[in-house]
Formats: structure tokens, C-alpha cells, sequence
């Protein structure tokens, strides 16, 4: 899967961060790829820090 495309799920919550939508309550636009997020971003549900993500289809 393209690392630009790849969605990512929460491991505590099953958030699901889809690059195509972003984090628009987190100030993330959309088209930014996980990888790119900052290292300090949190999930908007439940505040997991960006280590607690896996890939998802």
C-alpha cells in the first residue's frame, strides 16, 4: 500500500486517521501522510500518542 494513502487505526480506541480527511480538529489538512504527522500528535478520541497506531486496510 502507498505510505501516503495508508490508513492508520488506534490500538485503544479503533479511531481510524484516513490521510485522505486529515485531523481537521487537529489542525491536520488533508493529504498528509502518518508518517507526517508531528510526534507529538495524540488521537482527537481518546488522546493515544502517535506509537499506539498500526496499519489498517
Amino acid at each position: 500500500m502507498d505510505t501516503k494513502t495508508q490508513k492508520y487505526k488506534c490500538a485503544k480506541c479503533g479511531w481510524i486517521y484516513d490521510p485522505a480527511i486529515g485531523d481537521p480538529k487537529g489542525g491536520i489538512p488533508p493529504g498528509t501522510p502518518f508518517k507526517d504527522l508531528p510526534k507529538d500528535w495524540k488521537c482527537p478520541v481518546c488522546g493515544q500518542p502517535k506509537s499506539m497506531f498500526f496499519p489498517t486496510d
